[in-house]
């Protein structure tokens, strides 16, 4: 039987504790110890994408990434962006232009964009599509999904409307009070 190694990483702002085989990879841990199938197993030779995650701020392939070097560090997957009713920029950019085609690209898209957002505010067409060169799509031929990444920036930058036609908004109830002024904060 394979020597299991204690690690604890962050996710969603939250320390997670686990022990894993050290040739487990981050995405295995992830999806089948952590139940994240947000994070998606597509080639598993760093070719696609899918599997892309963000470590301590970098966009990192899962799938090439042993568990044990996410010790210590802060890993962000799909499942940390905000839905409605206040939905990330990006998950709101991607839907209003139809970004998401099958949807198996997706979070590795969403999780590359949100890293480099998160580093670069104002970025260029170019600056995007070289972003996100390492994401693979069938479905929608990447004009879309540097649209929605462009629209992602500037509800980022509060130069467009957040959350525009969304399903069901209009029976949202209003923020808490409590998650009003910590939203507050954090675009400030």
């Amino acid at each position: 039987m394979e020597k299991l190694v204690p690690m604890c990483m962050k996710i969603g702002g939250s320390a997670v504790a686990l022990a894993v085989p050290p040739r487990r990879t981050l995405l295995e841990a992830l999806r089948y110890d952590l139940d994240l199938v947000g994070t998606k197993q597509g080639c598993d030779k760093g070719d696609c994408g899918a599997c892309t995650v963000v470590v301590d701020g970098v966009a990192t392939l899962s799938c090439l990434t042993l568990a044990l070097d996410a010790d210590g560090k802060e890993v962000r997957t799909v499942e940390t962006l905000e839905g409605a009713p206040h939905i990330d920029a990006l998950l709101d950019g991607f839907d209003r232009l139809g970004g998401g085609q099958c949807g198996f690209c997706t979070p590795g898209m969403l999780m590359t964009a949100t890293a480099l957002l998160d580093r670069n505010a104002r970025p260029t067409r170019d600056e995007i599509k070289c972003a996100i060169a390492g994401n693979l799509c069938r479905c929608t031929g990447y004009g879309k999904i540097v649209d929605a990444i462009e629209l992602a920036a500037k509800i980022r930058r509060g130069e467009a409307e957040a959350g525009v036609g969304l399903p069901g908004i209009e029976n949202t109830p209003p923020p808490l009070p409590s998650n009003k002024s910590s939203r507050e904060g954090r675009q400030g």
